[in-house]
């Protein structure tokens, strides 16, 4: 069923409309600084549902890419601590694309962790919104789905 669902939030962000008004220009092009607070959920089928939050720094390089960290940690019986080294691929002026390797520590225990995932980015007076969706894969251990809400801005 959850995977039902992270397919159906991946589908509709691929194929959400793109408003781009020629002219205005895009968060990036004023400064290519980012810096944005996650909020949301980690599941993994052992533990669950567990509350996260989260930090993500982005640097743009160009109209199409971007690089920068991911900070964030899962709550509850999961009680996770994940840093990630990620590329930004902006697809279009909101659809993103996120993929990069990093560390996740439970405890006393640190592995190595993958990341692909997608975001689709509102922007609204300097503030960006994003809705997004993200697969931490986890070789030999559970992998985990991370899905939330983002809040950003330039600088």
């Amino acid at each position: 069923m959850r995977v039902k669902i992270a397919i159906g939030l991946i589908t509709a962000l691929a194929f959400a409309p793109t408003v781009a008004a020629k002219g205005n220009a895009h968060h990036w092009q004023t400064s290519p600084h980012h810096l944005s607070a996650l909020v949301g959920t980690t599941y993994t089928e052992e533990c669950g549902n567990a509350f996260t939050l989260g930090i993500d720094y982005e640097y743009r390089i160009s109209d199409f890419l971007g690089l920068g960290f991911v900070a964030e940690y899962a709550f509850e019986d999961l009680d996770a601590y994940t840093y990630l080294l990620v590329a930004d691929f902006h697809i279009t002026n909101h659809f993103i694309a996120q993929i990069g390797p990093g560390v996740e520590f439970h405890g006393s225990h640190k592995m190595e962790v993958a990341r692909l995932g997608f975001l689709y980015e509102f922007e609204m007076s300097g503030i960006t919104v994003s809705p997004q969706l993200h697969y931490d894969y986890h070789r030999n251990h559970e992998s985990a789905v991370v899905a939330g809400l983002a809040i950003g801005m330039s600088f």
